[in-house]
């Protein structure tokens, strides 16, 4: 297991879905990495953030801005599936 590895795995393990050989890999790793831990810690401490957050509404415009990009975005991908 290397840092890139880790950051490729990093959703799966902090959602708990790797499977077991891989996790005891990438524990491995972190025990002997500083930056990883640190890169794994601040993701885990900013989810339970923002899942322990109220929602926050967004202007109208922000709002508006975002649906226009995500729908270009949606049509751009379309085309080339």
């Amino acid at each position: 297991m290397n840092c890139k590895k880790v950051i490729l795995e990093l959703t799966s393990y902090l959602d708990g879905v790797l499977d077991s050989s891989m996790r005891m890999d990438l524990e491995q790793h972190l025990s002997r990495c500083t930056d990883c831990r640190l890169v794994v810690d601040t993701c885990r401490k900013t989810i339970q953030i923002f899942c322990n957050s109220e929602p926050v509404p967004l202007p109208e415009d922000v709002r508006q801005r975002l649906h226009t990009a995500l729908l270009e975005r949606f049509r751009r991908n379309a085309k080339t599936t």
